[in-house]
């Protein structure tokens, strides 16, 4: 699949212009070399990275563009950076009188760039060093802004420069979150099939398909991936981008992230809200992936009640200051503001039941996604040994409430209060 040819964006049947305005995707050995004929017409360039992935590609970066680097932001590498508002204020304090940013990373410093690209107007290229999420090409920039974990509509890279010589190096860990991203996307496209039957939302069958396409793709490369093969890392971040590319088309998420990266996002926030250790992203992704299969499978067992799960606004609002403390106040209203306890959805639910039933068991089962996820050697036994019953109780009930999306979390509180 020419990724290049899909960037020119097709008219779908789904009734949309689908388009994504990035001029450039190189992903090959040497790709960074291409950076000085993409940025020949720029003269400012800021460099934005932190220690560990300008070791990886800075001095290659700075070859491409000789002469033209006025400034550099290198975080330090020691520490896990947030994309908060500290981080924020460290590239803006840098950007005046710069015509360009030159990313240098993967998921957080690709998230900060293009905030601070969007919010500023400077356009930003960001050069891989990791095949490790799918952001590259999407237009949510994945934020941390007052304690919430919140994704700003923020535009699109003019470039991608993924230099398969740096990814087949990267981290193995960053290069298995890359692989648990994708096997995340079983649930996540679950997801928006049944809020398309439940909530009448969006969908479109171009979109999905060509995301499970990326799925079944990247399938194939989990031993070439532990091998740090060059075409199985090439294959994995080739289904990254373009899934990145679907989310655009989209206008947003929601091909790519459902209940799974709620679950995911739960625990990164809570850990951070109690200095308490989380998975790197996607790895949490795809532990996530087989928890949401385990309430698929406890769904497709159990009658649809006939009515739906209550909870006393005291005692939820109590529930949601014991979890998230600093940032309860942020999820209450943000629920409230979209009314989403204020919804009944049990005569839906009895109406469409065999059509809920049947996208249910369309997902595989928790067994197969843990198979899935051990050809990359990634193991559950290692999300239970970090994560407690309780912590994962909590997750299941109240990750939901960190975003205004319906996923089988929602479904799962209708029907039994989240247990």
């Amino acid at each position: 699949m020419n990724i290049n040819e899909i960037l020119h964006g097709t008219e779908c049947c789904c009734g949309k212009q689908h388009y994504c305005d990035i001029e450039y995707v190189y992903i090959e050995s040497g790709a960074v070399e291409r950076l000085t004929e993409i940025c020949q017409d720029d003269v400012n360039i800021l460099i934005v990275a932190d220690e560990n992935t300008f070791n990886a590609a800075g001095e290659q970066v700075q070859t491409a563009l000789d002469g033209k680097i006025s400034g550099k932001v290198i975080f330090d590498g020691k520490r896990i950076l947030i994309p908060d508002e500290n981080a924020i204020a460290e590239v803006n304090a840098n950007i005046d009188g710069v015509d360009l940013i030159v990313g240098i990373g993967s998921g957080v410093i690709q998230d900060l760039c293009k905030y601070v690209s969007h919010f500023s107007k400077i356009p930003y290229i960001i050069v891989a060093t990791a095949p490790s999420m799918d952001g590259y090409a999407s237009t949510g920039a994945a934020m941390i802004l007052k304690g919430m974990k919140e994704t700003v509509s923020a535009g699109l890279p003019r470039a991608i420069v993924a230099d398969t010589d740096i990814l087949k190096n990267s981290p193995m860990d960053m290069i298995k979150a890359g692989y648990g991203d994708i096997i995340g996307k079983f649930s996540a496209l679950n997801d928006w099939r049944l809020s398309h039957v439940v909530n009448g939302e969006y969908f479109c069958q171009y979109i999905y398909d060509v995301t499970y396409k990326m799925i079944e793709n990247t399938l194939d490369t989990a031993k070439g991936l532990l091998n740090r093969d060059e075409q199985s890392i090439k294959t994995l971040m080739e289904a990254l981008v373009i899934v990145g590319i679907m989310m655009s088309f989209a206008g947003s998420s929601r091909p790519a992230s459902g209940s799974e990266h709620h679950l995911s996002h739960f625990f990164e926030i809570v850990g951070i809200i109690n200095g308490e250790p989380y998975f790197p992203h996607g790895i949490d992704v795809a532990y996530s992936t087989v928890v949401t299969a385990q309430i698929r499978e406890k769904l497709l067992k159990e009658p649809f009640p006939d009515a739906q799960f209550r909870m006393d606004r005291g005692e939820y609002e109590t529930k949601m200051s014991d979890i998230y403390k600093s940032v309860a106040h942020e999820c209450i209203a943000l629920q409230d503001k979209v009314g989403a306890y204020n919804k009944d959805r049990t005569d839906i639910y009895k109406a469409k039941e065999q059509e809920i039933r049947k996208i249910l068991s369309e997902m595989p089962t928790a067994e197969e996604i843990e198979n899935m996820l051990k050809l990359a050697e990634i193991h559950m036994t290692e999300f239970y040994d970090l994560y407690s019953k309780e912590k994962l109780e909590s997750a299941i009930a109240y990750a939901k409430d960190l975003k205004d999306r319906y996923t089988v979390l929602w479904m799962n509180y209708n029907f039994c209060g989240g247990r």
